[in-house]
């Protein structure tokens, strides 16, 4: 049994407990927490389920650590504290532990990385001997093992198109959609997360990780934008209502250019309402979210993947799949050496030992 710490308790954090708690050759070992409100309170209940696991989650990461774990899940956001996200991260590599994380967005492609920051990840691996990868679903799964294994069944490929497509009233995270997506916000509000430049941060290294598994140079990563304001007001069962004219719907693509044409797109279509921008591509009929893979060649192959988790959330269900992605790589690294690695690195496997296993 690999010992393992959560060290979150979010939207991913809870589904890395279940994920743990369901996995047969883990064992939960601690939860680490920000709020001091949920300090005391066990680890069942905090992650959703209905039951104690006999875990009280702590504020005190120099005790959790001090116990050499050997691994940790770091679920906390580096969306808006990337340098303290990374500061955690290498603490835990430091004390030796194997970290998995969706937190470091420069690190998905970590042969690509900004040579500073890699080479301050190395020096922790080397000084503690721990173990890094960083991954999810999108950046993550859907846009790496899944297209790449997905194009391995074609004779020929002209150009891979993965798909993010989400009404975001499913995500239980207001602020961010308000304010980092700019829903609900005056078309002329420049949104951070399509900022000049960010696309490409958080999903070029996707694209270069295709790009490197498939054989192929890259001349480029471009980004495109498009925005569309809201016909009427809506009111939304989570987030209340989003008026007229502000942003309803967002579309980019971040491109991966080969020989002058766009061969490797991750591409992102967000709305607020099925009833904005009703001619981008959709997710499959009475759902909410979805991830696609289009491999455009002969034979054309398109697969969509729908997730759900918490009571039917599809976001939910996303993020679910990421922490097992990670969840699920743990005693492959645990049993590997240290390092730092990537998702073409770290197999998917298959769920050996859960099948009919009782749900957690």
């Amino acid at each position: 049994m690999v010992p393992t710490v959560i060290w979150g308790t979010g939207n991913i954090g809870r589904a890395a407990i279940r994920a743990v708690e369901a996995h047969p050759g883990l064992e939960l070992a601690a939860v680490l927490v920000h709020d001091p409100d949920k300090a005391g309170r066990d680890a069942g209940p905090l992650s959703g389920l209905g039951h104690d696991l006999g875990v009280a989650a702590t504020t005190d990461v120099d005790a959790v650590l001090a116990a050499a774990p050997r691994a940790v899940v770091y679920a906390a956001s580096g969306d808006v504290r990337p340098d303290d996200a990374l500061a955690d991260v290498l603490r835990a590599v430091r004390a030796g532990a194997v970290v998995v994380t969706p937190s470091l967005y420069a690190l998905y492609d970590q042969r690509n990385a900004p040579p500073e920051l890699r080479a301050r990840v190395l020096a922790a691996i080397g000084e503690g001997g721990g173990s890094l990868f960083v991954s999810g679903v999108d950046p993550g799964w859907g846009n790496d093992v899944l297209p790449l294994l997905i194009s391995g069944l074609g004779a020929t490929v002209d150009a891979v198109r993965c798909q993010e497509i989400f009404d975001y009233t499913a995500y239980d995270q207001p602020d961010s959609v308000r304010y980092l997506v700019g829903m609900g916000q005056p078309m002329d509000y420049e949104p951070p997360m399509i900022a000049p430049t960010v696309p490409a941060m958080v999903w070029g290294g996707q694209v270069r990780l295709m790009a490197r598994a498939l054989g192929v140079e890259l001349d480029e990563i471009r980004e495109r934008v498009e925005r569309r304001p809201l016909d009427a007001s809506v009111t939304t069962p989570a987030m209340g209502v989003f008026e007229a004219g502000t942003q309803g719907a967002l579309r980019f693509e971040v491109q991966g250019v080969v020989e002058g044409e766009a061969r490797i797109v991750v591409e992102h279509v967000t709305r607020i309402h099925p009833s904005c921008a009703p001619d981008w591509p959709a997710p499959p009929a009475g759902g909410d979210g979805a991830h696609r893979v289009i491999i455009e060649g002969s034979p054309r192959i398109e697969v969509t993947v729908e997730a759900t988790d918490e009571g039917g959330n599809r976001a939910a269900g996303g993020n679910a799949t990421a922490a097992g992605r990670l969840v699920n790589a743990i005693d492959w690294l645990a049993a590997a050496e240290p390092g730092l690695y990537d998702a073409l690195d770290v197999p998917l496997r298959p769920a050996t030992g859960r099948l009919g296993r009782k749900h957690p």
